[in-house]
């Protein structure tokens, strides 16, 4: 039988999960397609790390890499819902969970002392960030709206915040001593095996890593960040900040960045807090509290500090007399520093740039801001985007066109496979790339502190990515445009093979061109206000840049992009869209039973994996299964069945009866297959005659507490009781398939 991989993951898409998984399983099942799960939830790798340490009926299978090495062959189906990008104060929050339910689980060691703790801290460490896209992306990635979405928020445009030329937002950005300018790159001319040695002062050497196989052909690349010119950089912006009256708001990614960044926003931290940390950072240090964490977690840990009272005051002086911070939850306090990662720069730019440029102060207000992103690499996209804005006013969603990517991802290319190759410099010294000959490839001088990293692309991913790029651009008749800076070393030689792979596909009729990405912005968005589409594309992070930042200003949101892997050795991965895993969505169901989360990416995943399989295995009945489903999902936008807002209005788990109920009304109405349409126009009977019995029975659980049995980990019985409350719904789905 025929099989989709449907992925298990976090919080309000694990949640949905339960709601909507029944509805796949008996619809797929017509069409002789088996649905299977995998746990890739952060608690379920968590678990599957320490299998010595549980029962029998504890473990868990690595599910993770199951999938990985089923993304590695011509018959993988994978549904890919998002997960949480675990920062290290939410894997801590994770364990707790778990050992409260009784997974004997070592704490998270901060900093390990023994071989126990060392091994421990390994096997947390594979968890922690973003583990799970890496595995899964064998393929590059192609994003777009569909033309359903596109065409609803042309006639149904959400708010766009206006825009004042006297605006003062502002992004402010190292440009030098960062890894942007400090960057190397080399190609392989043979396969090799690297190494990556710290040289100290006095020419002891310290093996950072070794055995790193390389490819022929594989660009590999080097660079570090400043600790000094960082910092200093921090306190110049922390006084501009204060001088302008603006808001402080630092834009990074500690969750993907899972090594560098956090490390990065414990320096913004100390330099918001300069006096306090001068003061009290010994103190605090010895406690176990690390600015890396975030100004909550200093917060939370000071009630067991010895004169925690008085530390806790000069973090509130420090508040009062530093410049207005960010808010994240102004009804909460929760500050743009609090934790690292609350504040995601692919998410909090595009919706600053949404909202007039301006971000929420504690008053719960708006106000311009000097939005702080140190890496000067991608910085000049966003600032790019606020000098078009401040010019020519907010864009209009109703007339707007459309930025669709083709991201360079498969195989863990550039930055984002940069974590088990980045390190905080020890020692003065040197860090040099050596190859199994001992030759030095790439050097930097660094000091200690510094953050050294390199990362690989191989040519296969780069080969693949120029394909799907002039695929693309056939398919659609839309200009593409390669968005690489000559200028910088790794995007030099992407270019040089972009310019050797083009010739080998007809690219007779069609727009290819290469701009730096700020200048690339500038040209997208002239053309966006003009209705016109345009291609990025991009490497890895302006890929997860890209296919946030334009999908939020033409849709509103990012989850509801067709997200499609094409995988290098023919299968599919059918990933749901970006937006995060929405924990304030669970939140709210849990206080009021009540799930706001959106699914319509589920819905166009879906469609593409069953049209997908349906090529894979010639089965007609999966083809129609994904053609009918688009057709319900355009007449469940245009019939505005998406989550309301509010109690009292259809949720998650009205949306997905809604498009139960359109989905089994066009498979009623297809010609194809007579057997097909007939029994799901029993179905859609049944459903269309009980419709306000069953909205009746959804809108009745709201509005009181909802036990789910955990929030990393939920008890599947409690879960799918929560997210299942329509009898008559349940036994109607129960006579199909």
């Amino acid at each position: 039988m025929a099989k989709i991989i449907y992925t298990h993951t976090d919080e309000a898409p694990l949640l949905a999960t339960y709601s909507f998984l029944p509805i796949i399983a008996a619809y797929a099942k017509t069409a002789g397609v088996e649905v299977e799960t995998r746990d890739i939830s952060l608690a379920g790798r968590v678990i599957a790390q320490f299998p010595d340490r549980l029962t029998e009926e504890q473990r868990l299978d690595d599910a993770l890499a199951e999938l990985g090495e089923l993304a590695t062959k011509p018959e993988a189906n994978i549904i890919k819902l998002p997960n949480i990008s675990a920062s290290t104060p939410q894997l801590k929050a994770t364990i707790a969970e778990l050992q409260s339910q009784g997974y004997d689980l070592p704490a998270y060691p901060e900093n390990p002392q023994t071989d126990e703790e060392r091994e421990a801290r390994a096997r947390y460490d594979k968890v922690k960030g973003s583990a799970v896209n890496p595995v899964l992306r064998e393929g590059n990635s192609d994003r777009r709206a569909p033309a359903s979405v596109k065409n609803y928020a042309k006639a149904h445009p959400h708010s766009m915040g206006a825009w004042s030329s006297e605006s003062k937002t502002s992004v402010a950005t190292m440009g030098h001593d960062d890894f942007r300018t400090n960057e190397q790159s080399v190609v392989l001319d043979a396969d090799d095996t690297l190494s990556i040695v710290h040289v100290g002062a006095g020419g002891e050497e310290t093996v950072l890593k070794e055995g790193l196989a390389v490819l022929e052909g594989e660009v590999v690349d080097a660079t570090f960040m400043s600790a000094s010119a960082l910092d200093a950089f921090l306190e110049e912006q922390v006084a501009k900040a204060k001088a302008d009256g603006v808001l402080f708001s630092a834009h990074l990614k500690a969750t993907m960045m899972k090594v560098s960044d956090p490390i990065i926003f414990g320096h913004v931290v100390r330099a918001y807090f300069a006096d306090v940390f001068a003061q009290y950072g010994e103190q605090l240090a010895a406690a176990g509290l690390s600015a890396n964490d975030g100004l909550g977690a200093i917060l939370a840990g000071l009630d067991e500090v010895e004169g925690g009272a008085e530390i806790r005051a000069a973090f509130e002086k420090g508040l009062a007399e530093g410049p207005a911070l960010a808010m994240v939850d102004s009804d909460k306090g929760i500050t743009n520093l609090h934790v690292p990662s609350d504040v995601i720069i692919d998410a909090s730019m595009p919706a600053m740039i949404r909202t007039s440029g301006q971000m929420w102060n504690a008053d719960g207000e708006q106000q311009d801001t000097l939005a702080v992103i140190p890496d000067s690499s991608y910085a000049g996209v966003y600032q790019a985007a606020i000098d078009d804005c401040r010019t020519h006013g907010a864009l209009d969603p109703s007339t707007m066109g459309s930025v669709p990517n083709v991201g360079l991802m498969a195989k863990a290319a550039e930055e984002y496979g940069s974590h088990d190759k980045t390190f905080e410099v020890p020692a003065t010294g040197k860090v040099e790339v050596r190859n199994a000959a001992g030759d030095v490839l790439m050097s930097h001088d660094v000091e200690p502190g510094d953050i050294w990293r390199a990362c690989q692309t191989k040519d296969a991913s780069i080969r693949d990515w120029v394909k799907l790029a002039v695929t693309r651009a056939r398919a659609s008749a839309t200009p593409a445009i390669f968005w690489l800076d000559r200028s910088r070393a790794h995007d030099a030689n992407l270019i040089a093979k972009i310019e050797a792979y083009l010739p080998e596909h007809d690219t007779e009729g069609l727009t290819l061109e290469i701009m730096a990405p700020a200048e690339a912005t500038t040209y997208s968005l002239e053309r966006i206000r003009r209705g016109e589409d345009t291609i990025s594309v991009t490497g890895n992070v302006l890929r997860d840049y890209n296919t946030d930042l334009f999908p939020i200003l033409e849709l509103g949101t990012s989850a509801k992009m067709l997200s499609i892997v094409p995988l290098m050795n023919g299968g599919g991965l059918f990933e749901t869209g970006a937006g995060g895993s929405a924990p304030k969505h669970v939140q709210q169901l849990v206080k009021e039973d009540y799930l706001r989360w959106d699914s319509l990416g589920e819905f166009f995943a879906l469609a593409a994996s069953l049209d997908h399989l349906g090529g894979y295995d010639d089965n007609a009945r999966a083809r129609i299964l994904g053609e009918t489903l688009d057709r319900a999902t355009e007449t469940f936008l245009n019939e505005d069945r998406s989550p309301g807002r509010k109690l009292g209005t259809i949720d998650n788990r009205g949306s997905h009866f809604y498009l139960a109920l359109y989905w089994a009304e066009e498979l009623a109405k297809q010609t194809e297959d007579a057997d097909l349409a007939a029994a799901f126009a029993a179905l859609a009977g049944t459903l269309r005659e009980n419709e306000q019995t069953i909205v009746d029975e959804l809108l009745a659980v709201q509005g009181k507490p909802a036990d789910i049995g955990g929030y990393f980990r939920p008890d599947p019985e409690k879960a799918a009781a929560v997210m299942r409350p329509s009898t008559t719904f349940n036994e109607a789905l129960a006579t199909i398939g």
